[in-house]
């Protein structure tokens, strides 16, 4: 710890000090129960998806090593990766909208970091017991029980991790065949490494570091500010009804109290450590536990709920709140045009991709007749899962057919074909060079087609 001498006081000023632990108390009501459903259902779905199929694949499956992304029956293939661009771009666009009409419930309810760290203070309060017996326990001598209880805690912390380290690693290989080779103990070295390293990363984030990656890691935090506005959702305490606290008034004179009875109940439950009577605060993650504690609080000394809710800086200056204005405008329209894009493409995309590259290291040459050649890549993309057989035509400027040195060709499932292949072409007088327009489709779906263009260079004499 470094200090330094602190000029008013003669003695000493921390300039860092470690974080305290924080010992959050377990409390009930009503969005303890929607964090606790909005906890089972993520982590239902992260741990179920991987063994769901779809037709004879998996529902989800990134196949890095093949090179195809198979999300919920489509195939993506690396030529297709606009498509996962523009995945991400909604995703990320409706996080901005989301954020600018309800603050960081993502944060409270999904964030899985949130989620994880929900399922390991479960595991720990089942074993260690709630806030106080939690103190007790780290406070006392290393005995045979604490020994016990931590080994428990942790033994269970692990085998949660690492069937989570499994189930991640089985996004990108089937997991049937990762489970399998896992008790065969065949598992490869880098299968077995990520499985490792999500176990320990997990572990760590949800088990040890917990609020320090929401206050110091995640980004999010530093950057809603800037989608906050005076409409926006937050968690507040009403001053006016709570101040002055009950322990700052003369004993016996309760009429110049607020309501607030300076419990520190929203303090204890309060997953970072923060005091919501404070204001607002870039910790705080909107996950309402100070509102359950408060309202029990309230319930127990007979006072109205609500002196910690869900608010919005208008409405707690008396004002009316507005969820229609030019900031969630603004991201609505952006984000349903990206949608809108995104879908177009989507179910307009063609299931064959072509490119022809003309062969710049090969001059065109004269081959009698008036006609000269040049030579050119064609490269055909197959994006089904089944052989196909391509036709390729092409014209010229004018619409008239090119004469092809080969036309058909054959394409495997999820594969690129790449042939060589010459063109015969005459070109006018006076004009060196013209425009080759080429078009692919499948023999069985003459309708599946794709296009390319390439320039044709005249003779070189």
């Amino acid at each position: 710890m470094s200090t330094t001498p602190s000029p008013s006081a003669g003695g000493t000023q921390t300039l860092y000090a470690s974080a305290p632990k924080i010992y959050a108390r377990y409390v009930k009501g009503t969005f303890a129960r929607l964090r606790r459903v909005s906890t089972l259902a993520l982590l239902g779905i992260y741990y179920i998806v991987p063994w769901l199929t779809w037709g004879d694949r998996p529902l989800v499956l990134l196949d890095l090593p093949a090179r195809r992304f198979h999300i919920l029956g489509l195939t993506l293939v690396p030529q297709d990766l606009f498509l996962l661009t523009g995945m991400l771009i909604i995703a990320a666009m409706t996080l901005f909208l989301f954020t600018s009409l309800a603050g960081r419930l993502w944060c409270g309810y999904a964030c899985p970091q949130t989620v994880w760290t929900n399922a390991f203070m479960w595991m720990e309060r089942m074993v260690e017991g709630n806030r106080h017996a939690r103190m007790k326990l780290d406070k006392q001598k290393w005995t045979g029980e604490k020994i016990l209880r931590k080994v428990a805690k942790h033994t269970l912390w692990f085998a949660f991790a690492f069937w989570t380290g499994i189930t991640f690693v089985g996004f990108f290989m089937p997991i049937d065949e990762l489970v399998g080779q896992l008790f065969a103990g065949t598992l490869g070295g880098w299968a077995l490494f990520w499985t490792f390293f999500y176990a320990f990363a997990t572990w760590g984030n949800a088990g040890f570091m917990r609020e320090q990656v929401c206050r110091y890691m995640c980004p999010y935090a530093r950057f809603q500010s800037a989608m906050f506005d005076k409409d926006t959702l937050i968690i507040s305490y009403d001053a006016l009804r709570g101040e002055p606290r009950k322990s700052a008034v003369k004993k016996g004179d309760d009429q110049a109290a607020g309501d607030c009875v300076a419990c520190n109940m929203c303090v204890q439950v309060c997953p970072t450590g923060i005091d919501i009577r404070d204001g607002l605060q870039y910790e705080c993650i909107a996950c309402a536990a100070c509102i359950d504690a408060c309202d029990s609080v309230m319930d127990h000394v007979g006072k109205p709920r609500g002196l910690v809710r869900y608010s919005t800086a208008h409405q707690d200056a008396g004002g009316v709140t507005h969820f229609l204005r030019g900031r969630t405008i603004g991201y609505a329209v952006v984000w349903l045009a990206v949608v809108i894009g995104f879908s177009f493409v989507l179910f307009n995309r063609s299931s064959m991709e072509l490119d022809v590259i003309r062969d710049r290291h090969a001059m065109s040459r004269n081959v009698g007749g008036g006609l000269v050649e040049n030579i050119y890549t064609v490269k055909l993309t197959n994006k089904t899962d089944f052989p196909k057989e391509a036709v390729l035509i092409a014209e010229d400027e004018n619409g008239q057919p090119i004469e092809l040195s080969a036309n058909r060709f054959q394409v495997a499932p999820f594969a690129t074909t790449r042939e060589v292949i010459s063109v015969r072409a005459r070109t006018e007088p006076g004009k060196p060079t013209m425009g080759l327009n080429f078009r692919a489709h499948w023999v069985e779906d003459p309708d599946e087609s794709s296009e390319a263009q390439a320039r044709f260079i005249g003779s070189n004499r």
